[in-house]
């Protein structure tokens, strides 16, 4: 999909909270200055840059100097940030300063029936990242979007040489069933799995994850995630109820075949020449058993799945996309239209 360029104008100062890492890296590749909140003693409310990275244009601010910092609209990932904004910025969200709230996930409870914490407002724009999770979620009177994902592209780096599927999932434990975890073992069956993310070596605790079949490997940095996962010979995405992950478009860039369930935004995410989707798990088994004996099949799967990756989730129309936007919301705000 073709976007309309953006009209030439001065770059904006955005405030933005870094939340998502991987989102987050591709949102601070456009053209603006970004000032990330960034103190140690307040933890995930000031992560700062974390040492990834990002451009120069990242720019970490502490929370007691952003009074003083000329911010042109605010890009907020979480509901207790209005109240930062607040104390921090010293100014009140959507009535003296221009906000944009993304909303990464899906909703929690009844997808058709879940009314979003800000439906009722007229004074923020409301950013989902896939179509799915706007069609679910019940935006009321505010005024919704989507920008899908865009990835910052880590180049090809199949090898598929270990006969072993890949997966990422952060909390796998904790979030078991909305992640699919319980679905590892079953799956595990047909290739081993080795497991990336955050508390993964909790994993060989559980009984439906055998650790001579499911071995968590880890939270690693995205670099090296990028080669490990390339090493293995399929890519496994078990999630029932998440939002579309950057991990399963990274490991398509990466060009790797998929093995998805067939859930949220996953089906159009994934086309057939690029793996298989589905929400049968014998079908899906069969899939990555395939793949581990026919490592030719593997390979040509990947460069079809790292061709409409790069074809439909492209940095470029990700940062184009949000520069109109952010451009179109400061001067809605500042005309009094959305006020």
């Amino acid at each position: 999909m073709t976007v309309a360029a953006v009209p030439v104008s001065d770059p904006l100062r955005v405030l933005v909270w870094h939340v998502h890492g991987s989102w987050m890296t591709s949102f601070v590749q456009g053209r603006h200055r970004y000032l990330v909140p960034s103190d140690s003693r307040r933890r995930q409310w000031a992560l700062g840059r974390c040492g990834r990275p990002w451009p120069e244009s990242a720019v970490e601010v502490a929370p007691a100097d952003l009074a003083d910092e000329p911010v042109d609209v605010v890009v907020l990932q979480r509901l207790e940030e209005f109240e930062l904004v607040r104390d921090w910025l010293g100014r009140v969200p959507g009535q003296e300063v221009p906000v944009i709230y993304v909303e990464h996930n899906t909703p929690r409870e009844h997808a058709a029936t879940s009314r979003h914490p800000l439906a009722d407002r007229s004074d923020v724009t409301l950013v989902h990242v896939t179509g799915f999770n706007r069609l679910m979620w019940d935006n009321g009177r505010c005024r919704a979007e989507t920008v899908p994902h865009g990835v910052v592209d880590p180049g090809y780096r199949y090898t598929g040489e270990l006969e072993r599927a890949a997966s990422i999932i952060n909390e796998p434990v904790r979030r078991w069933r909305i992640t699919g975890t319980d679905l590892l073992g079953e799956l595990s069956r047909a290739a081993p799995i080795d497991v990336f993310g955050i508390d993964t070596g909790e994993l060989h605790k559980w009984e439906h994850c055998p650790a001579t079949r499911v071995h968590g490997a880890g939270d690693v940095g995205q670099e090296r995630l990028h080669t490990e996962i390339g090493r293995r010979r399929v890519f496994v995405h078990t999630a029932r109820w998440t939002s579309l992950g950057l991990s399963l478009l990274e490991a398509m860039y990466v060009g790797m075949p998929v093995v998805a369930v067939g859930a949220t935004e996953a089906p159009w995410a994934v086309p057939p020449e690029a793996g298989v989707v589905s929400t049968d798990l014998d079908e899906l088994a069969g899939a990555i058993g395939r793949y581990l004996t026919d490592p030719e099949l593997a390979q040509r799967t990947g460069q079809a799945a790292r061709a409409w990756a790069v074809k439909n989730f492209g940095i470029t129309e990700f940062t184009q996309r949000w520069d109109r936007l952010l451009a179109d919301t400061v001067a809605e705000f500042h005309s009094g239209r959305r006020r």
